[in-house]
């Protein structure tokens, strides 16, 4: 199939010119070393992000206001923090596995521009916007820098004596994964952790469940981003716009012989108003599908406008999946715009080589979106055009 090319649409790309990072750089996307012992010095670590978050709410003046979320099973803080005072809320997360970190690094770029620029651009996003970010939500895995939390289900029996005779859980790591060890530090995906049902107890007839199957809010990583997005829905009604922003493997763009850089996607579920969603039929009316597609395709054209360069390397995401049980699928089925980012490799692929490159690439990625829906561009947008966007593939192909 030929690669399919979408045109810049909108004044979201002027805005993500505006206030995102201006980089260029003409060459092809990620490849992997083949590497599984890299250093991963480059990426922020927990006693950082914490030293750098305080210092930046001292230096914001009261703009940037630092919290703490929850704490994760091993006692780490996770960290909340907010910016900006308008009523579109935008929720961010990073590092639900813990082994996917250049979101964080991006996160905390964007919130040091927003809370110490005093850019007319700026103002107008803090008048706008309100933004909540987790940059840091696996603590413990980003540690170990590893994908699950670390946690035995030993504890989890504990604090939910119903679950005694329930066998534990699908996506709970007790053997070596990846080259990390799960065997002596147990832990679970806690991205297949949540479930529609904000309110959900967990049962055990519900488990081990399946990785189409909704979750369990059974860690407490989990429980902590269901509770922040609760009390924003109390708060302001509604969460406009949620973003998880992941790493993936080496797709290549649909029809060339590319390397995607980042891969993009606003589906998580079958929409349930049609008959593949039908089992998710009572979420039918807060399902904003054609928003989530919008948002995507403002990130898409933020980074299309890079050029000639490794940001225009951006394909979408698997629109096959079904999972209800991540935070993104969840979420949408709870009324929220939903946004993944996807960039390619692992810490163990890539250490510190072309950290810069990708930080950048979701910087551009997430300052699309956030100028789109600033100055309601994002609404101009054709939601089918989301569909024109060059699909991921896992073989080369011209």
């Amino acid at each position: 199939m030929k690669r399919k090319f979408l045109k810049v649409l909108s004044s979201t790309v002027v805005a993500a010119t505006l206030l995102g990072p201006n980089v260029s750089l003409a060459e092809r996307g990620p490849n992997p070393t083949g590497g599984t012992n890299l250093s991963t010095e480059a990426f922020l670590n927990y006693d950082e992000l914490v030293k750098e978050l305080n210092q930046l709410e001292q230096a914001s003046a009261g703009i940037v206001n630092v919290e703490v979320a929850g704490k994760t099973n091993q006692g780490r803080s996770i960290q909340k923090v907010t910016v900006g005072h308008g009523d579109k809320v935008v929720l961010i997360q990073s590092e639900i596995h813990g082994n996917e970190k250049t979101g964080t690094v991006a996160l905390l770029n964007i919130l040091k521009n927003l809370g110490q620029s005093n850019s007319p651009e700026v103002k107008k996003v803090l008048d706008e916007l309100t933004i909540v970010a987790i940059p840091m939500m696996n603590v413990d895995g980003s540690e170990l820098d590893r994908r699950g939390n670390e946690m035995k289900w030993s504890e989890v029996v504990g604090k939910f004596p119903q679950l005694s005779n329930a066998k534990p859980t699908w996506n709970y790591y007790t053997t070596p994964r990846s080259g990390d060890d799960y065997a002596t530090k147990p832990g679970f995906d806690v991205n297949r952790d949540f479930n529609p049902d904000l309110n959900y107890v967990p049962k055990p007839q519900d488990f081990p469940g399946a990785s189409e199957k909704p979750g369990w809010f059974i860690t407490p990583e989990a429980q902590t981003l269901r509770n922040t997005y609760k009390g924003l829905k109390s708060k302001f009604g509604k969460v406009d716009v949620f973003i998880d922003l992941h790493h993936q493997g080496f797709p290549y763009i649909e029809g060339t012989d590319e390397r995607a850089t980042m891969s993009i996607s606003g589906k998580f579920v079958p929409n349930p108003s049609t008959p593949e969603g039908a089992k998710y039929a009572e979420y039918a009316d807060n399902f904003k599908y054609d928003f989530s597609r919008q948002l995507t395709l403002t990130a898409y054209n933020a980074l299309q406008a890079k050029g000639n360069s490794v940001f225009t390397n951006i394909s979408l995401y698997d629109q096959s999946i079904d999972l209800p049980g991540t935070a993104l699928g969840t979420f949408a089925l709870n009324g929220s715009g939903t946004v993944l980012f996807e960039v390619s490799g692992q810490t163990q692929n890539f250490g510190q080589k072309k950290n810069g490159q990708l930080v950048k690439t979701v910087e551009t990625g997430l300052m699309g979106i956030i100028n789109g829906v600033t100055d309601g561009s994002v609404h101009n947008l054709n939601p089918s055009d989301y569909e024109k966007i060059p699909e991921s593939s896992s073989t080369p192909g011209i």
